[in-house]
């Protein structure tokens, strides 16, 4: 069943050049990595693309109305319908140095900005090179190899689709859309608040539902921040070991406690018997003599011997 205007597609393509078969863009990640200009941080998926609004070419816009879902299709676009023919006016011959005065290396077919305007390198000889101001596929026929891989159906599926076209970086479906009469509300993802440029995609996407869903009146974007929940701390298992309770002996009944202790009552009695008899019969020891102590503080009378009373 063909296509009308106002269809939501998701297509995938490979696109090339006529005359060298050169493939220039692609949806498709293994294409861009075999030809050599695959992008780090490009997204390789089927674009969407609504018919008739000239998100692409027109020749090509104009030619989805004839395919067919999941059906391959080859359209081939010439250059007045693609980026014109190239225009000779359109060339200039500048001075090498005003280049490396810029700090620009220049090389053979490669892209520069030179006063605000992007320009190719065709030629390089004698401190001159010639820039072409013409776009890159300006005079060269375009091969496209289209399928359209799905067809959007639902309101709340386009909205999804024109939100994730605004912002590639989250999968589609990220956010949560709640539908009313003449409003939608829109969930905002925790990993979407500090995308750059995350106000100016809100907004086209503001423009774009109003534009295909005129019933809608009110677009309402909803950024919820919530308190992070606090960890809950373990309980520390104690090292302490637990005291251990003393095992209770059970009690006796009184007739034996008094048995018992009329028992202790004699054997300590027999204990005392046995250290008095012990002590009476013990040999009694002569009190230590005491050692005279010297005179001390008493006057002393000297008295004089003649030497000869002595020897006699």
């Amino acid at each position: 069943m063909p296509f009308k205007k106002g269809d939501f597609l998701l297509l995938e393509h490979v696109a090339k050049v006529k005359e060298t078969g050169k493939i220039f863009d692609t949806t498709q990640e293994d294409v861009a990595r075999g030809e050599g200009f695959h992008k780090e941080g490009e997204i390789y998926e089927p674009k969407l693309v609504v018919v008739g609004e000239g998100w692409v070419l027109k020749a090509l816009d104009d030619s989805l109305l004839s395919l067919s879902l999941n059906k391959p299709e080859t359209i081939e676009i010439p250059p007045d319908k693609a980026f014109g023919p190239r225009n000779p006016e359109k060339l200039r011959m500048i001075p090498l140095r005003r280049l490396r005065d810029k700090g620009i290396m220049p090389r053979l077919g490669m892209q520069i900005e030179y006063e605000k305007k992007l320009a190719t390198i065709r030629t390089m000889g004698a401190g001159r090179v010639q820039l072409d101001f013409n776009p890159p596929l300006a005079g060269k026929t375009l091969i496209y190899e289209v399928t359209a891989k799905k067809k959007l159906r639902t309101q709340e599926d386009k909205i999804h689709a024109l939100i994730h076209r605004r912002i590639l970086i989250l999968e589609i479906g990220t956010f949560t859309i709640n539908l009313g009469k003449d409003e939608a509300i829109i969930q905002v993802p925790e990993e979407a608040f500090y995308i750059e440029g995350l106000q100016i995609a809100k907004r086209g996407i503001t423009v774009d539902i109003q534009r295909f869903f005129p019933t809608i009146t009110k677009v309402e974007f909803v950024e919820t921040f919530l308190t992070p929940k606090k960890q809950e701390t373990s309980k520390k298992t104690s090292t302490k070991k637990k005291p251990t309770k003393k095992k209770q002996s059970k009690k006796k009944p009184r007739k034996l406690q008094g048995m018992f202790r009329a028992k202790a009552l004699r054997k300590k009695l027999k204990r005392k018997k046995l250290l008095l008899e012990a002590t009476a019969t013990a040999p009694t020891r002569e009190p230590p003599r005491m050692m005279p102590r010297p005179m001390l503080n008493r006057p002393v009378t000297l008295r004089m011997v003649p030497v000869k009373n002595l020897l006699q």
